[in-house]
């Protein structure tokens, strides 16, 4: 699926874009299939605004976020388990045995949508072999004024930094060091495809624009990595999303505790 230069080129700054991931028609589906189900839930408590110190809002932004889509809508799964997505992504990790780790959409409204400061998503879901890549799938095309990507190329190779999070829960790296203005934007267009490390360093800027900015991520991992500590426990967390999984428990006694600790 990748070339040696695209592997390349992911290995020395974290990131890929990338075209024809899905089709034209994939992705009309997907985008309708989006805000029906946005418009379904408007009821529902979907404000997912960035909290902490890391930056002083002049006036209130928005944020409208849902996790889980593939248990909202068959399209999301037929998305996950599109074989150039997991071709590319086994080509990213090394081996072909991939799980789902979550799946969310986050929707910018246009003129109010919310920054994202610079983060690493490891601070969320720690991994032992820092497999664990997200995949930012674009249903319009992004700007810096609509709220687009923004990367430190290369900074994945800096490791785990210090969380400056000051609130439990919401994580991010020292914005004086990182600030999003030195950052690099990843102008995208409808339907491409974005590879990341959990360790790029990223963010994205407010929706300053008149268009919403939508944009659905999936977070995928080698099945032969291990967390580190037991975060961010996501339905269908560790579905098989390609090839198997060797160490997944077979014990039904083990399976059984696990369900009943689930209730």
């Amino acid at each position: 699926m990748l070339s040696q230069t695209q592997l390349q080129f992911y290995k020395d700054n974290g990131y890929l874009l990338l075209d024809e991931v899905y089709t034209t028609a994939e992705i009309d589906e997907c985008s309708l299939e989006y805000d029906e189900i946005f418009a379904l839930k408007k009821n529902s408590e979907l404000e997912a605004t960035w909290r902490g110190d890391w930056k002083d809002e002049a006036s209130p932004t928005q944020l409208f976020s849902i996790h889980s889509l593939q248990n909202h809508a068959a399209i999301f799964t037929r998305m996950l388990l599109k074989d150039t997505l997991l071709q590319a992504i086994a080509d990213i990790l090394g081996t072909k045995d991939i799980l789902l780790h979550h799946t969310k959409a986050h929707v910018k409204p246009s003129g109010t949508g919310s920054a994202f400061p610079m983060h690493q998503d490891y601070q969320y879901f720690p991994y032992k072999k820092d497999t664990l890549v997200a995949i930012f799938i674009h249903l319009d095309d992004t700007s810096m004024e609509n709220g687009g990507l923004a990367v430190y190329p290369g900074s994945h190779h800096l490791g785990p930094l210090e969380d400056r999070g000051n609130i439990p829960g919401w994580h991010y790296v020292d914005q004086d060091k990182f600030p999003i203005e030195k950052a690099t934007p990843v102008n995208a267009k409808r339907g491409q495809v974005v590879i990341f490390s959990y360790l790029l360093v990223h963010g994205s800027y407010p929706n300053t624009s008149d268009s919403v900015r939508r944009m659905l991520l999936f977070q995928m991992m080698s099945a032969h990595d291990e967390k580190l500590k037991e975060t961010h426990r996501s339905p269908c967390q560790g579905m098989v999303l390609s090839g198997r999984n060797p160490h997944a428990e077979a014990n039904i006694k083990k399976t059984a505790r696990r369900m009943l600790s689930a209730v």
